[in-house]
């Protein structure tokens, strides 16, 4: 069992969350982030004047999933856009899951 961890942009939340449920992902979390990465932030305007926006708003997506190498290349499809800061997915082993209703384990808590 593994935990895939997706960074993406907020824009194609949609477009990834569509495209798990298609392939048969049963959930998923979502939280929102911020940071930076080699875009390094952007510059803003507000009422005239200008200041430097050090992190981006981003998503975090964590997908608990038999199918890490699965889930992740549906996920780089569905959020790629060409542009720099579109993100990062990261897979990490996960020694034991609990589904804290049932009490079930391993495969069948997902």
């Amino acid at each position: 069992m593994h935990l895939v961890t997706a960074i993406i942009k907020l824009h194609v939340l949609d477009a990834v969350k569509d495209s798990l449920r298609a392939a048969g992902v049963s959930g998923l979390t979502l939280s929102e982030a911020s940071g930076f990465g080699r875009q390094g932030g952007h510059t803003e305007t507000y009422r005239g004047a200008e200041y430097q926006v050090d992190f981006v708003p981003k998503l975090k997506l964590e997908i608990l999933t038999e199918e890490p190498d699965k889930v992740a290349d549906i996920v780089a499809g569905a959020a790629a856009t060409g542009a720099i800061g579109d993100g990062k997915i990261w897979i990490t082993e996960v020694a034991r899951a609990i589904r804290i209703r049932t009490g079930e384990e391993g495969s069948s808590a997902l």
